[in-house]
């Protein structure tokens, strides 16, 4: 019976591998077409070339971009957006929302299928595995969205905190005499990380024709916090006034330490009452068996003694 199941599920994978081998030759010109992109545009330094000639990711990539487009006309251009902005929030760009809609119901039929040749395999009762198939069911359609969606506050949260000195940087060139644009050219070649990625690509969304305000406007639909958002807004209000560049980045690098020094506060105050749950759960019922266990022993030796 182990053999016959064992047997099956692999010609399930096997015909869903010829299946996504045709429907990847339709994809070969296009992927060459992509191919000469990096040539124009922006590259990430950490990109993988190799990675799209691959053919059990082409594979998966065109079964999950199937599954996806046929569920984007179901589910609406809002749920579309909306998976969007977090794909870009956790800076997953080589990555469509209709793919990764894919991916997502991928993961909702192999998770299961692979907790029922699991528990066939252990022999487990029924009730486990109808307990155990409910929750590979809701873990594989809802684990990749929160894994997204923990990159994605990672991601904010460090360029949150190397804002302030981006900022300093462009005060000191601003300064200096160099204009706004030719200041981000300079941060954006000395910055490493997360937001030096996000200045270099919006660096190069102006190189490509748009203008700065523009590119700061895509940036801020990127990195939506309130950092940035301050940050955008602050630049954008100055271009329009005609209020000098550095006085803003000067009063708003001290007003982004603020607040980080605000919330550094607010965790910390925040500290002791996350304590008492360990404390309560945790620590006071051993030290209660500690202190307890011997007046225990001693009252009951005093009334059997009796």
């Amino acid at each position: 019976m182990l053999l016959m199941l064992f047997l099956g599920l692999g010609l399930i994978v096997v015909a869903v591998m010829l299946v996504a081998r045709g429907l990847s030759l339709s994809r070969v010109r296009t992927t060459e077409t992509l191919g000469q992109i990096p040539a124009y545009g922006f590259t990430h330094p950490t990109a993988d070339p190799v990675q799209a000639t691959r053919p059990v990711s082409g594979a998966l990539d065109g079964i999950a971009g199937a599954i996806g487009s046929t569920l984007a006309r179901r589910i609406g251009s809002l749920q579309e957006a909306r998976v969007r902005g977090e794909l870009m929030a956790a800076g997953i760009y080589s990555v469509s929302p209709r793919k990764f809609i894919g991916y997502r119901v991928l993961c909702l039929v192999c998770v299961p299928v692979a907790w029922l040749s699991v528990a066939v395999s252990i022999a487990a009762g029924p009730p486990l595995t109808v307990v155990g198939f409910a929750f590979a069911v809701w873990a594989g359609w809802v684990a990749p969205m929160t894994i997204v969606r923990n990159r994605a506050r990672r991601r904010l949260e460090e360029i949150d905190r190397a804002l302030p000195e981006l900022i300093d940087l462009l005060v000191v060139t601003v300064e200096a005499g160099l204009g706004f644009s030719s200041s981000l050219q300079v941060a954006a070649d000395r910055m490493d990380g997360v937001l030096g990625d996000e200045l270099r690509l919006t660096l190069q969304e102006q190189s490509m024709g748009l203008g700065i305000n523009e590119a700061l406007g895509n940036m801020l639909l990127r990195v939506d916090t309130p950092s940035t958002r301050s940050f955008v807004r602050s630049i954008l209000q100055g271009e329009q006034l005609g209020v000098s560049i550095g006085q803003i980045l000067r009063n708003l690098a001290q007003e982004m330490r603020n607040r980080r020094r605000q919330a550094a506060q607010e965790r910390a105050q925040k500290a002791p009452i996350k304590l008492l749950f360990p404390l309560i759960l945790l620590i006071f019922p051993a030290i209660f068996i500690i202190l307890l266990t011997p007046a225990v022993f001693s009252f009951l030796d005093a009334f059997g003694g009796r």
